[in-house]
């Protein structure tokens, strides 16, 4: 079995790093409130102080943290995974959900140092992370690939390979893009049956069996007219808010428009403000009840 760093054990990665301890590899975990590691160290998992801590001598870094600026302070600087001394040509998995323009400087950081870079952002909810059942949106090297796939077979129970390094997260800003304007829809759309005196539980079903209906549609719809925002936060608005401003930014930088994905993005901008971000996004209901 391999030798693991896990940094960062929020909602995703802290199941994630326990699937990888129950497959039986060595793991060692920082987070940068190491209490969230209590119940990993007691499992048999290793904390440190630092990222760079974490990494020494390991065969492999995977990172799940928020954003890049989370994603820079686990790999860069004097404390960072790549001031650490890996064991010969580690690898370096990204899961991370990241800026197009800084996953593909910070593969390039990575083999600069030897080591091999799989970028590796995720599909699933908190659940599938802890149950081993997400799906891997991989691009990278398929001899880098192959090398990671005894770690990627305790997280997953599909990896989707885009192609070279970047391809996977160009698939994940597109698709979390057009969630945010699903999301954005399904809102727009319940707050007009509440203003028209319709059923909202009712409406709920409706939409459920009908031709709108995905997976986040009806999560969220279902959450929107219970109302229970701060109950289980599956995936925070501000969390939505970062994916889509980061997949706009890609359509920009490939001389896209996104027209849809701004107007989500404003509306995401707009319940941020408002101090709900922290919430479910299903949230963003409360955006389209108001003018």
């Amino acid at each position: 079995m391999s030798r693991v760093a896990f940094i960062g054990l929020g909602r995703m990665g802290h199941g994630m790093a326990g699937r990888l301890l129950a497959a039986g590899h060595d793991v060692v975990v920082h987070n940068r409130t190491p209490e969230k590691a209590a119940d990993l160290v007691r499992a048999g998992a290793r904390l440190a102080p630092s990222p760079r801590a974490a990494a020494e001598g390991v065969d492999a870094v995977v990172c799940m943290v928020s954003d890049d600026d989370a994603s820079r302070a686990a790999w860069l600087g004097p404390d960072g995974v790549l001031a650490a001394d890996p064991a010969g040509d580690a690898l370096a998995i990204e899961c991370s959900t990241l800026s197009w323009g800084w996953v593909l400087e910070l593969a390039a950081a990575v083999r600069a140092t030897g080591r091999r870079y799989v970028d590796c952002p995720v599909t699933g909810l908190p659940d599938a992370a802890a149950g081993g059942r997400l799906t891997l949106l991989v691009g990278s090297d398929p001899a880098d690939l192959r090398a990671a796939e005894p770690l990627l077979a305790a997280l997953a129970t599909e990896v989707l390979h885009f192609g070279p390094v970047g391809t996977g997260t160009v698939y994940k800003l597109m698709i979390n893009l057009m969630g945010a304007v699903q999301i954005a829809a399904a809102a727009e759309g319940i707050a007009l049956a509440e203003r028209a005196g319709l059923d909202l539980d009712q409406v709920a079903r409706a939409i459920a069996s009908g031709q709108a209906a995905s997976p986040q549609v009806v999560r969220n719809a279902l959450r929107m007219v219970s109302g229970d925002h701060d109950r289980e936060v599956t995936f925070s608005g501000a969390l939505r808010r970062k994916d889509a401003a980061y997949g706009v930014a890609l359509a920009e930088a490939l001389g896209l428009p996104a027209a849809l994905g701004r107007t989500a993005l404003a509306g995401l901008d707009r319940l941020v403000a408002s101090g709900l971000g922290e919430l479910n996004e299903s949230s963003i209901i409360e955006v389209a009840r108001h003018r």
